[in-house]
């Protein structure tokens, strides 16, 4: 049984549903632009440009519906089973996007010196990033549990305006600590997609993110193939 919706999930529901279409419109243009190799580089650039612009309103529209309920994107109803299950605090893991270039790599993708230095530099800043959130993460779960959670614990059996209190309190601080987590992991994310981007030629970039986009793409399909039959 699926659990109510509230109106955070209901809209955001429906803006990721109409970002994930348009997000298969570009990548049908990155296909497109791959196999065509007449495009110009201004117009490479262009659609370069159409795609990183994309990504920031769906940060942009993210960013504003945590400030309202955090909670919403732990287990969001707006994906299946299986991209929740992929995802590392509500969003991509950024280490996972030098897995995607390797492959380009020993495919087709041929990098030069320069290149390969500057991608190995950003691969540790962003894995240093990662533990540095995992980090704070552990920290801010433990020092909840030690203040917040046991006093909740305590006064679970007790009904009253001071228990309320004590509850809207802990969910406050809770969420006020899983929003600065959430943004401080995205932040991570554009900065590692952006460093990317900056390092790779105009046709790299559009290999990359159609590979990017390919992944997202398939990843919905898949998962909600499975959730369809699982429950059919």
């Amino acid at each position: 049984m699926s659990k109510m919706r509230n109106l955070v999930e209901e809209k955001f529901l429906e803006f990721y549903e109409s970002w994930v279409i348009q997000l298969e419109l570009y990548l049908h243009q990155l296909l497109i632009a791959h196999n065509n190799n007449t495009m110009s580089e201004t117009e490479l650039r262009d659609l370069i440009s159409k795609l990183t612009t994309h990504h920031k309103a769906y940060y942009t529209a993210k960013w504003a519906a945590i400030g309202e309920d955090v909670l919403a994107f732990f287990g969001s109803v707006w994906l299946n089973p299986l991209e929740n299950a992929c995802f590392w605090l509500t969003g991509w893991k950024p280490s996972m996007v030098f897995r995607m270039v390797d492959r380009l790599r020993k495919s087709r993708v041929v990098l030069v010196e320069a290149q390969v230095k500057k991608l190995e530099e950003l691969r540790v800043k962003t894995k240093f990033d990662e533990q540095k959130i995992e980090r704070e993460m552990e920290r801010y779960q433990v020092a909840m549990a030690d203040r917040k959670m046991v006093e909740l614990a305590r006064l679970g059996c007790h009904v009253g305006g001071e228990s309320v209190m004590v509850v809207e309190a802990a969910v406050r601080g809770l969420s006020m600590g899983l929003e600065k987590m959430v943004k401080a992991a995205d932040c991570v994310r554009l900065k590692t997609l952006k460093g990317i981007l900056d390092i790779l030629t105009p046709p790299q970039c559009v290999e990359f993110l159609a590979a990017a986009a390919t992944f997202q793409v398939q990843l919905r399909r898949w998962g909600n193939r499975r959730h369809y039959v699982t429950h059919s």
